[in-house]
């Protein structure tokens, strides 16, 4: 089987956790491709998510390697286990960016999500006609068929809420945010609304951030940390109008958990948030 061209984000962290694990134990990889009878090439292309790996030549080379942390084992199995056309979003390959399918993805198989945002809202909160707005201010215009799949695709995001035990949530947005008319205003108090009733779901938490608040002002990106089964898969995204990126370096996510816990301790209580929300609303 030829290496993968685009491997998705989480088939390149199934390789990056086999590499620290190697990395680790001081091992080379043309040792670890003797182990299981392979190619240095072969392990590298492993290494890097473009080809896939057994869960026997995972367990093979986890006690090569001396890691007998079994959660984490059994998570990396997990992921070798699964397979293209599996899931909901793997329906927009080819239709849409790579990145679209990655964030889904990693909202998917986490536990829990904490979400920064300083002028937008969640994916996972938006309205579909606030979705439809922003898709449609996209530089250059997009073609009419890609904002609907764009579209659909974030409506779909939606159904880590329709799970027996979806994540935790905690949504931290800059009162920035809720002032924007994104669509209009009709659309823009729309959004408003499904976002107060959607912060009564038990398992989110919503926090503001209001412009009184003189402390917090890193206003400069937006943030997801989703939580992996096992804390070694924790992953941040870091996403902008242009582009998206996958940070798991456990400096990365120390930083933005700093990040995160300064941005919490700036906000508004849940309840406050929420009346927050209605005085917002009934300004526009």
């Amino acid at each position: 089987m030829p290496p993968r061209d685009n491997p998705t984000a989480r088939q390149v962290r199934l390789g990056v956790e086999l590499r620290k694990l190697r990395e680790r134990a001081g091992r080379m990889a043309r040792e670890a491709a003797g182990l299981i009878s392979t190619d240095q090439a072969r392990i590298s292309h492993i290494e890097a998510g473009r080809i896939g790996i057994s869960e026997e030549r995972i367990r093979k080379l986890a006690v090569f390697y001396s890691c007998d942390d079994a959660k984490l084992i059994e998570s990396l199995c997990a992921i070798a286990r699964e397979h293209r056309g599996q899931y909901w979003w793997d329906e927009y390959r080819g239709v849409l960016d790579p990145g679209f399918l990655d964030i889904a993805e990693l909202e998917h198989h986490a536990i829990y999500l904490r979400y920064l945002q300083p002028v937008t809202l969640p994916g996972v909160l938006q309205t579909e006609d606030s979705a439809r707005a922003l898709f449609d201010s996209v530089l250059p215009k997009l073609p009419a068929n890609e904002v609907e799949a764009r579209v659909e695709h974030r409506m779909r995001r939606r159904g880590i809420f329709d799970r027996e035990k979806p994540p935790e949530l905690e949504v931290i947005v800059h009162e920035a945010a809720l002032r924007m008319r994104i669509g209009g205003r009709k659309i823009a108090c729309g959004q408003l609304e499904h976002l107060i009733e959607m912060s009564e779901h038990p398992e989110i938490m919503l926090r503001i951030i209001p412009f009184s608040n003189e402390d917090f002002i890193d206003l400069t990106q937006t943030v997801t940390y989703a939580a992996g089964v096992v804390p070694q898969l924790d992953t941040v995204y870091i996403d902008n109008r242009s582009s998206g990126l996958f940070l798991d370096a456990a400096a990365e996510l120390e930083r933005n958990r700093t990040l995160l816990d300064f941005a919490e301790q700036a906000s508004l209580e849940p309840a406050e948030s929420r009346s927050f929300i209605h005085h917002i609303a009934r300004e526009l």
